[in-house]
């Protein structure tokens, strides 16, 4: 009878043990359904697509360049057409992109380029040069996001934007050409959420049809 009453007393210690190690383990990380998900990081700047024009032009009395955006359209991929000095007209490999996109970077992080520096001393220097430009224009952020995002809250960056286009006529046509682009995909996705959610509309026809006729036999 003792030998019983130690091997049931035994069953249920070990029964116990159990549960408290399956408790611990649920309590350690077992259930991690009910964790907040992680806020996924938000990008500083739009990722747009641009056809950008970036004129090249000697400096008066010197043998340096500078380098203008005469023209700024939205695309859905983004290229940069360089005219150089003579007029001629090229695109620009992604591999040179990525190369001047690069040492800008180097520039910025070192605290040299002409991007952060104050807009009257750019002006001055001749400008911000191809790197810069190409920086300033709404190509920049789908061709270097990452460097983007590093000078988006910086004032003097957003001054020489403005200073980087031939004109400020340029610099409008650019911004309200996006501003329509913007609208009009806003448009677009609105029309097609509308659209989606009307769907679930059409069963009550056939409800109302289907009392009409189960009354005409009355």
């Amino acid at each position: 009878m003792n030998k019983h009453i130690k091997k049931i007393s035994n069953y249920a210690m070990i029964g116990g043990m159990s549960a408290l190690v399956i408790a611990t383990l649920t309590g350690c990380g077992g259930d991690t359904s009910n964790e907040a998900p992680k806020a996924e990081e938000k990008p500083a700047i739009q990722k747009e697509g641009a056809t950008v024009t970036i004129k090249e032009s000697l400096i008066k009395d010197s043998n340096k360049t500078t380098y203008k955006i005469i023209d700024e359209v939205p695309s859905v991929t983004s290229r940069v057409i360089l005219v150089d000095v003579n007029g001629t007209e090229r695109i620009l490999s992604q591999a040179e992109i990525d190369k001047l996109v690069a040492e800008e970077e180097k520039k910025v992080d070192a605290g040299t380029s002409s991007l952060t520096k104050n807009p009257d001393e750019v002006k001055e220097s001749g400008g911000l040069g191809l790197a810069g430009t190409l920086m300033a224009s709404m190509a920049a952020g789908m061709l270097g996001a990452a460097l983007m995002n590093k000078l988006s809250n910086n004032q003097n960056y957003q001054n020489n934007r403005r200073a980087s286009y031939s004109s400020a006529s340029t610099y409008s046509r650019s911004q309200n050409s996006f501003s329509k682009a913007r609208a009009n995909n806003a448009a677009a996705k609105a029309a097609g959420a509308t659209k989606r959610s009307g769907f679930g509309k059409r069963p009550a026809s056939k409800s109302s049809s289907s009392t009409r006729s189960s009354g005409f036999g009355g």
